[in-house]
């Protein structure tokens, strides 16, 4: 048997594909039962986060396995197959190995060496686990790949500056959040935000509306960077009231978001629902409740799910920027070129764990 991976990311494909592409909860299960039902397919796991989506398979004959696999991919997304195929890469036994293990060590990620990849792995086999989709060899694989991606953040600073998703879009709100240096009076504020390098969103207010881990490590980020009150808005009210307790905050009616809306400066959603979050229409009301009208002060709507949760149609407002993973790639980059050397050490590991399986395969 051989390791096939077929899969689009953020490289690979703009986000509008990235969207269509993304499965979650059931719609994940039956992908994996559907692929480890095809015939040439003994075992699979899929990797879905808000800037790849790849399944793993482990397969007898490659030409068999990439054409049912990329089949049942362009089934699942309802994008055509052609079309799909043009945003696909396809990589097989060593380079797949090779590929795994870069992934779970964050260097495949948009944010170089972000550590919330190794839980998303973890994650995606403990899925295909529970599923009965895994197989020996990706299990076994999977296992090598959580090594490596625990050394890297154990030995290298591959991860020191706690740079993610999160902060990385934090920062470029904070920019839009700043007034102008020449402003010739003190901003109105919901919240009045004071520069300080350490703390960026200090004197800001932050709401919160998401789901899973992206959800708190958004809420803690937002703490850790100085936010003035954080709010958490949340289907399940208890979730959002120990999440919001744990750094002194309160809690929103996800059914009234407007009036939540209305007392922040930046928002950050993530809940990986299947529609539209907050609508313009919201994001309208919203500014019609804040003292003189919305538009004397901005309002950052960062969006990192996958599909959109804000309506895009939101950047036309007054004072409104609308930030989505399509704005956050550049900064990714940015972050790695100052990593250089931790992302060198992170490979040698890669390099390191890829030589000792080929070793222990030989003395087999």
């Amino acid at each position: 048997m051989s390791v096939l991976i077929v899969g689009l990311s953020h490289r690979s494909a703009p986000v509008a594909t990235l969207e269509q592409a993304a499965v979650s909860g059931d719609a994940l299960g039956k992908l994996m039962r559907d692929v480890f039902e095809a015939e040439p397919v003994a075992g699979t796991f899929v990797v879905s986060t808000c800037n790849r989506v790849e399944i793993y398979a482990e397969v007898e004959k490659f030409h068999a396995g990439l054409s049912s696999v990329s089949d049942l991919l362009a089934r699942h997304s309802g994008i055509p197959l052609a079309e799909l195929t043009r945003h696909l890469y396809v990589h097989y036994e060593d380079r797949a190995v090779q590929h795994l293990l870069a992934v779970a060590c964050g260097l495949e990620s948009m944010v170089v060496g972000e550590s919330q990849i190794l839980g998303q792995v973890r994650q995606a086999l403990a899925l295909a686990r529970e599923h009965g989709t895994l197989g020996r060899v990706l299990d076994d694989l999977g296992a090598l790949a959580l090594r490596a991606a625990k050394r890297a953040h154990a030995e290298t600073g591959i991860d020191r500056a706690g740079a993610n998703l999160v902060s990385v879009g934090v920062g470029l709100a904070a920019a839009r959040l700043r007034p102008a240096a020449d402003a010739a009076a003190p901003r109105p504020s919901v919240g009045a935000w004071a520069p300080d390098p350490v703390h960026p969103l200090a004197g800001l207010n932050v709401l919160v509306v998401g789901a899973g881990s992206m959800r708190s490590l958004a809420v803690a980020t937002a703490a850790r960077l100085g936010a003035a009150r954080i709010v958490v808005a949340n289907r399940t009210p208890g979730r959002a009231e120990r999440l919001a307790a744990s750094v002194s905050g309160s809690t929103a009616d996800l059914h009234d978001l407007p009036a939540a809306l209305a007392g922040t400066d930046l928002v950050i959603s993530c809940t990986g629902a299947a529609s539209l979050v907050i609508t313009a229409g919201m994001v309208s009301r919203a500014l019609g409740l804040r003292a003189g009208g919305g538009a004397a002060h901005p309002l950052v709507l960062l969006d990192l799910a996958l599909p959109h949760d804000v309506d895009r149609d939101a950047a036309g407002l007054p004072g409104v920027t609308v930030l989505g993973l399509d704005s956050l790639e550049d900064a990714g980059l940015a972050v790695a070129a100052t990593q250089a050397a931790e992302v060198a050490a992170v490979r040698a590991i890669v390099a390191e764990e890829f030589a000792a399986r080929v070793s222990a395969q030989h003395a087999a």
